[in-house]
């Protein structure tokens, strides 16, 4: 089998068919609000991820059990 097919890769020709595809299954309308919906989905968990353990916000001094 060929290396690139194995391992997963696509080409331009395979970008635009899928593109075609997904045109045609939710129309010119509805792809817009899809990426608007998945930027807000991205941001929400960037900023998951930023959240601070408040442990991690106390000084070293407290945060040795005495």
């Amino acid at each position: 089998m060929n290396l690139f097919v194995v391992a997963g890769f696509i080409g331009p020709q395979e970008i635009i068919i899928i593109l075609i595809i997904v045109l045609l299954l939710f129309g010119g309308r509805k792809i817009p609000e899809l990426m608007k919906g998945l930027g807000k989905g991205m941001k929400e968990f960037k900023e998951a991820t930023k959240e601070d353990d408040p442990e991690d916000k106390k000084p070293e001094s407290e945060k040795i059990d005495k």
